[in-house]
């Protein structure tokens, strides 16, 4: 389904009017993309379709406060993205241990070239592979652009606990890449 802006936008007045087809019709053409982004966070089908489904239950219940200054989709994947957050924080305790699972000694890498026939796919594929902690501070630090300071107000554990899982992360995802380039 290929909707333009303009569509976009009347699904999004029907939807302020809680018009039930015009949310179907906007759950159908972002369920897909919303989905990318809470797989982004979590790591189970199941869980992160759980999470998409919360989003959009949250996306209609507060659509009149969307204004339209910014494009629907990015205030949509705003509220995935923190409904996602919001399933860490519950989660919490289990994720972001001090010293958890034990990782592989770093691996040092000469020549950083090795890494220019990876595929953005690998890179995402390794990126699944991250325990649920590392991925959530790894996604809002790099992809997000958040400081250490806000990820750990957002999750709730203090900014050196990010620190650490972010470079757990990058430790733990030059093991994965570098396993995957030797296969």
């Amino acid at each position: 389904m290929k909707l333009r802006a303009e569509d976009i936008q009347d699904l999004v007045e029907k939807c302020k009017q809680n018009n039930r087809i015009a949310q179907k019709e906007i759950y159908e053409f972002y369920y897909g993309k919303m989905m990318g982004v809470a797989l982004r966070y979590i790591n189970d089908r199941d869980a992160a379709s759980d999470v998409v489904q919360d989003g959009f239950i949250k996306a209609f219940s507060k659509i009149k406060k969307y204004t339209s200054s910014g494009s629907f989709e990015g205030w949509l994947r705003r509220i995935i993205s923190n409904t996602a957050i919001d399933q860490i924080r519950k989660n919490k305790k289990e994720m972001f241990l001090q010293n958890e699972e034990n990782l592989e000694a770093e691996i040092e890498i000469e020549d950083e070239s090795m890494y220019q026939n990876i595929s953005m796919s690998e890179i995402v594929s390794a990126v699944s592979e991250l325990s649920n902690g590392y991925r959530a501070v790894f996604n809002l630090y790099v992809m997000e652009g958040y400081t250490h300071q806000e990820i750990g107000e957002i999750l709730d554990i203090s900014p050196g606990t990010s620190k650490s899982n972010y470079s757990k992360a990058k430790k733990k995802l030059k093991s994965i890449l570098i396993k995957q380039l030797d296969h």
